[in-house]
């Protein structure tokens, strides 16, 4: 199968250079499955440009308007703390169940791309994180924003951003390093221009006009959904009919028997299915099977407990240290503006020939991420602004190369068809951290808290 994917890309004159001298496991066994899925269901393999820079930008866009989504509510802290009397660990728990729910959604989201395809289910994610910013803009206590913001924006989001992630990975086979640091530009993008758009819509209509015209701009998502074409005209709908190549999506047969059966029957085919369910939707197979997938797992999960602490706590932190909201918006820009510039430099980076071997890509994503979390160790001593500007000059660049590489180091790790899959169990085990995170970042300054703890 390698050598008939590769005599394959050896038509095109421009990917020869490419492939000379690019012998490792890694790329060879994503062309073989990427090609396998390329040939039963469109007739070609995947086109690496084409089509497929629509697909690139539009998932842009969407990572934009998801991932980088919950940074902007940090703008509205204090304006939710004075309208429900709450503390900063009650108003944490909003961006925390949202971010929480964005990556517990996998299993849900990989249901509804096997039966509906992508290019739906981001147009159904769409809707409901509109609709969840909408319902939100008329909460009466912090429980209706832990459901509209949290609970259903939360949902809608990852119904928008793993689709897209997966779609690019097999539009682009030979640029999958470049597509998929390009594509994290998103993520810089939502994070140099939200939180100035939330600031400019905080001072115009409050957080609820805010919370209104922020719904309608997600809403994007679903024009960005509708661009997500499938591969090929075999495919009529369903973005990633992976079926053929997992034999654990096949359970027709298994439903159709058990109409036939009692109830009985039924319990015992439904409690027999659970485990080829877990392996089909969350790749629990994959921890037992794969070791390097189960210490990515782990190592990105505990990451994430304080990764995204900084771009909740930062704008709040600043103005509580006396610096006005608007320098502490500016901070939160700066911190995008640096993912612009770093990312795009590293996705080129990463398209030359020696970064192609997998063990370039791990020892380049654990620098990066051991300077970002030294960076936020050193973040609480610092209290100006200019002592703060360099903290998120040293944090931005070093979560620019930890955001860049996240997910090509788990394409090189699992098999693209298990992708998906793998994509939900690892979206699980982070929700679980970045749920607790945040609030446990805002116990420590919430001042109820510390009356408390004086008096003891």
């Amino acid at each position: 199968m390698v050598s008939e994917q590769r005599q394959e890309h050896s038509c095109n004159p421009e990917d020869q250079d490419d492939q000379k001298g690019d012998s490792s496991s890694f790329h060879e066994g994503l062309q073989c499955h990427t090609g396998l899925v390329g040939e039963q269901h469109s007739g070609h393999l995947a086109p690496d440009g084409g089509w497929g820079w629509a697909v690139l930008t539009a998932t842009i866009l969407v990572l934009a308007l998801t991932l980088a989504f919950p940074s902007c509510i940090g703008i509205f802290y204090t304006d939710l703390q004075k309208e429900f009397q709450a503390s900063n660990s009650e108003t944490s728990w909003v961006p925390a169940i949202m971010t929480a729910v964005l990556h517990a959604g996998g299993p849900v989201c990989s249901i509804l791309v096997e039966s509906f395809g992508c290019r739906a289910t981001i147009m159904v994610g769409g809707i409901l994180s509109g609709l969840g910013m909408v319902v939100s803009s008329f909460a009466q206590t912090m429980a209706d924003l832990y459901i509209a913001t949290g609970v259903i924006t939360g949902l809608g989001f990852c119904l928008c951003f793993q689709p897209s992630v997966t779609m690019v990975g097999y539009y682009f086979v030979r640029r999958r390093a470049f597509a998929s640091a390009l594509s994290s530009t998103g993520t810089a993008l939502g994070l140099s221009i939200l939180p100035l758009l939330a600031n400019f819509l905080l001072g115009q209509f409050g957080w609820r006009g805010s919370f209104l015209v922020l719904g309608g701009v997600v809403l994007n998502c679903c024009v960005c959904g509708a661009i997500m074409r499938p591969l090929g005209t075999k495919m009529k709908g369903k973005a990633m009919p992976i079926e053929s190549v997992n034999p654990l999506l096949k359970t027709s047969d298994l439903l159709a028997q058990r109409e036939h059966k009692g109830l009985k029957g039924r319990l015992q085919n439904t409690l027999s299915n659970v485990v080829p369910f877990l392996c089909r939707h969350m790749a629990v197979d994959l921890i037992r099977t794969e070791p390097r997938f189960l210490a990515y797992a782990l190592g990105v999960s505990w990451m994430m407990l304080g990764f995204l602490v900084p771009l909740i706590y930062l704008v709040p932190y600043a103005t509580a240290h006396g610096i006005d909201q608007e320098h502490a918006a500016l901070l939160m820009a700066v911190l995008g503006l640096v993912n612009v510039t770093v990312r795009p430099t590293a996705a080129l980076l990463f398209r030359l020939k020696r970064f192609r071997g997998s063990h370039h890509f791990v020892y380049v994503f654990a620098c990066a991420l051991l300077v970002n979390g030294l960076s936020n160790c050193l973040c609480a001593a610092v209290t100006s602004f200019h002592a703060l500007l360099a903290y998120v000059l040293v944090f931005a660049a070093s979560m620019s190369i930890v955001g860049s590489l996240l997910y090509t180091v788990l394409m090189e790790t699992v098999e693209m068809s298990r992708f998906q899959s793998a994509l939900g169990l690892i979206s699980i085990m982070e929700s679980i951290m970045l749920l607790l995170g945040p609030p446990l970042a805002g116990t420590d300054r919430d001042p109820r808290i510390v009356r408390i703890s004086g008096r003891q």
